[in-house]
């Protein structure tokens, strides 16, 4: 028997929809939905690889145990029921001895069901909870929630004028984006991008400013002079719906161009003619990329810049400009699920980091909570705004400092590449008492776990998309199949772990599919189960409305959106935006410039590898063997360097190797180097790890906390001193 199933793609953010080709219980094929509204029937190589994914014979399939020493290698296969009873055991013995706060969790991209992690923690009394999020979206996300109620994260790029890309490279990254932004180029739209390196998709920019590496605040703060000081604002707009105007046009009366120019490297002519194409073209939007997170010290600063260019320049909310949708109205969201309620006050106050990093912990979700409750009536989740800051939480597990963290339960995340520092990280997980992950392959962080957990992956389990728990509209997906083997789902995981927790009166679902039906029923559509509704709907859009900020009020402080940031103000921070230097520049570090004359970007990424996935699959791998850093041809000439030489890089922080790739996308005093590299192929145990230390670029980026941005935590990744040299020998 044949049949089509409706899923979603999970091997990034885009959850494209994909029609999986089910013959007496196997996936034969794989291949883009032509109606689902995010691929339109496209997909990348990451989709097309799905089945090689799925049948991997390195993929893990049971439950493991280690039964040597940490790093050694040695597992045993145990059953689920043995593996869970052990752990909640240990858990309940670490909690009993040192307080729920001993037990920590991390993750990666949004690949689970990250409502469930966030409710087991809360009823664990837990509040260290941590992602790779401070590095990706959060300080963008909640500088924009603190200065108007919600973020404006979905622009219409379809109906601008103008799209500035900063920060981002959809050309590379998500396919989907890169069709829309040329199919509006197509009609007349004119597009900015904001890339220190000349990208594919700065390649089709009708203005491409090359930015130095790290200095995105500055660029921000000049435009902000000259569209105030050419009069070039929304002054009605402000006049009706914002707060501290005057006092955001005093602080940006200093940064000029010419100020800029030093900065950045960018002239004073482009920086004030980008500025007045943005300003003039409404309505316009700006496309948000990470790469402006990954700043460090000032990564904030920096989004403060941003959101006022978008209020200033009157784009915020408005048809074709940066849409701000609200949660959707009458679906239960990740919000509603979190339970958040259930983590006691006390142990709020635990929360590694939140006495420093404010914004993106308990002091600051608490204020952006009770104004998001007052106007939508629901908050965002706490899943991803409200974390314990991992630079703390990893010193926490190596030193005991401020108090011991003896547990660790690791999902959709690999900690030694995904985290700066990665000598720390290691430190840190080889000295727990108990750490779990949850994977699909011995990934180098898995291989230090007591318990490795096999996860089923997208054909294998039904996908919700919801853009973590924050847009006004859903998409649904089923699974293809029934895990296979023994793989199961993360909600699956914590629920019978909660249950041997004495949380059963919580998790009366048995399935996710349970779990989405009970989501779904608020919408009134009388469903027997959530397979209709994907069979049926498949899909739930609350009515765009825009300008919301005139029917619902606006959820700050002072009902107003606010260019002076009151919640800032009340955590003790800037309310106004300001420049930070970048905290490993030459600017910041004048001694070492002279011995680290270079500028490193450390995350560039390659097409289809996501982050530190996909490298065990031999089709994929054979697109990019080996990790490249990108030189210029001035520099390679000048180092006698050829293409496809193996080099070194080295920070005041670490040394790792990659090949040379030589282009002129690069200036000559910047060096681009791949993320996310270790090798599957090497030898497995302790302490080469896969090679995780070789060429795995977070080894030379540091995590000092005072480096990180004052307010979320974030650690720098862009714009940091370094230089090269080849390798010799046997180096």
């Amino acid at each position: 028997m044949s049949e089509i199933k409706k899923t979603a793609c999970h091997f990034c953010h885009m959850n494209c929809g994909m029609l999986a080709t089910v013959e007496n219980g196997v996936v034969t094929k794989v291949a883009g939905d032509p109606e689902h509204p995010f691929n339109a029937g496209a997909q990348c190589p990451r989709g097309a690889s799905a089945l090689d994914h799925l049948t991997h014979p390195n993929r893990i399939n049971y439950p493991l145990k280690r039964v040597g020493e940490r790093g050694s290698g040695q597992f045993k296969r145990v059953a689920w029921g043995e593996a869970l009873d052990d752990i909640a055991a240990r858990l309940a013995a670490l909690k009993a001895e040192y307080g729920a706060e001993t037990i920590a969790t991390t993750g990666g991209t949004n690949r689970t069901d990250d409502f469930a992690r966030r409710r087991f923690f809360n009823l664990l009394g837990s509040p260290n909870v941590v992602h790779t999020a401070p590095v990706c979206w959060i300080p963008n996300f909640l500088t924009e929630a603190a200065s108007y109620g919600w973020a404006a994260f979905d622009p219409e790029i379809m109906g601008a004028k103008c799209v500035v890309v900063w920060g981002h490279n959809p050309g590379a990254s998500y396919l989907p984006e890169m069709r829309g932004l040329l199919q509006a180029k197509a009609n007349g739209t004119k597009i900015i991008v904001i890339d220190p390196v000349y990208s594919e998709t700065a390649a089709k920019a009708d203005l491409w400013l090359p930015i130095r590496p790290g200095s995105d605040n500055a660029l921000a703060l000049a435009w902000l002079h000259v569209i105030i000081n050419e009069g070039l604002c929304d002054y009605q707009f402000i006049d009706d719906w914002t707060v501290g105007f005057e006092e955001l046009s005093d602080r940006v009366e200093e940064y000029t161009p010419d100020w800029a120019a030093e900065k950045t490297g960018i002239s004073p002519e482009l920086i004030m003619e980008s500025a007045r194409i943005y300003a003039l073209s409404k309505p316009a939007c700006i496309q948000w990329g990470v790469a402006t997170d990954q700043l460090g010290r000032g990564s904030s600063a920096s989004a403060q810049a941003r959101v006022a260019l978008r209020i200033i320049c009157g784009n915020l909310d408005v048809p074709g400009g940066d849409v701000m949708p609200g949660p959707h109205p009458t679906f239960i969201t990740d919000w509603e699920l979190e339970l958040n309620d259930m983590l006691p006050a006390e142990q709020r106050a635990k929360q590694l980091g939140s006495d420093r990093f404010k914004l993106n912990s308990w002091p600051g979700y608490q204020l952006l909570t009770d104004n998001m409750l007052r106007v939508w009536g629901k908050s965002i989740p706490a899943e991803w705004f409200c974390e314990a800051n991992p630079s703390t939480v990893f010193r926490a597990m190596a030193t005991g400092d401020p108090y011991p963290v003896k547990a660790c339960i690791v999902l959709a995340n690999n900690p030694l590449v995904s985290y700066a520092n990665s000598k720390l990280v290691y430190k840190a997980l080889k000295n727990l008492e108990l750490l779990v992950a949850m994977e699909y392959w011995m990934t180098p962080s898995a291989m230090l776990a007591d318990y490795v957990l096999p996860a089923a992956s997208w054909l294998e389990r039904p996908v919700m998309t919801t853009t973590y728990g924050v847009s006004d509209w859903l998409i649904a997906s089923e699974k293809a199949i029934e895990p296979m083997f023994e793989r199961r789902t993360d909600t699956e995981f914590w629920r019978e772990l909660g249950l041997r927790l004495g949380q059963a009166e919580y998790w009366p679902w048995e399935t996710d599919e349970e779990v989405f039906k009970y989501r779904l029923d608020p919408l009134g559509l009388e469903l027997e189960s959530y397979e209709e509704f994907v069979q049926c709907y498949r899909m739930h859009f609350a009515e765009r409305e825009y300008q919301k900020y005139q029917t619902k009020g606006v959820a700050t402080p002072s009902g107003k959106i606010e260019l002076k940031i009151s919640i800032f103000e009340q955590l003790g921070y800037d309310p106004l935006p300001h420049y930070v230097e970048p905290p490993f520049s030459h600017e910041a570090r004048p001694e070492l410039a002279a011995q680290y004359p270079l500028s490193l970007v450390a995350g560039g990424g390659f097409m289809p590898f996501f982050h530190s996935e996909h490298r065990e699959m031999t089709r994929i791998r054979l697109l990019r063997p080996y990790p490249r850093v990108a030189i210029n041809p001035a520099l390679a000439q000048q180092l006698a360097i050829k293409e496809g030489d193996w080099l070194w890089i080295e920070t005041p922080t670490g040394k790792v190797k990659q090949t040379a790739f030589i282009t002129a996308a690069v200036a000559p005093d910047v060096v681009q180097a791949e993320r996310g590299w270790w090798f599957p192929e090497k030898e497995v145990k302790d302490p080469e790890l896969m090679g995780v230390f070789e060429s795995n670029i977070n080894v030379c980026v540091d995590d000092d906390p005072d480096t990180c941005d004052e307010l979320c935590g974030s650690f720098c990744s862009r714009g940091i001193m370094c230089r090269i040299s080849k390798v010799e020998g046997n180096d």
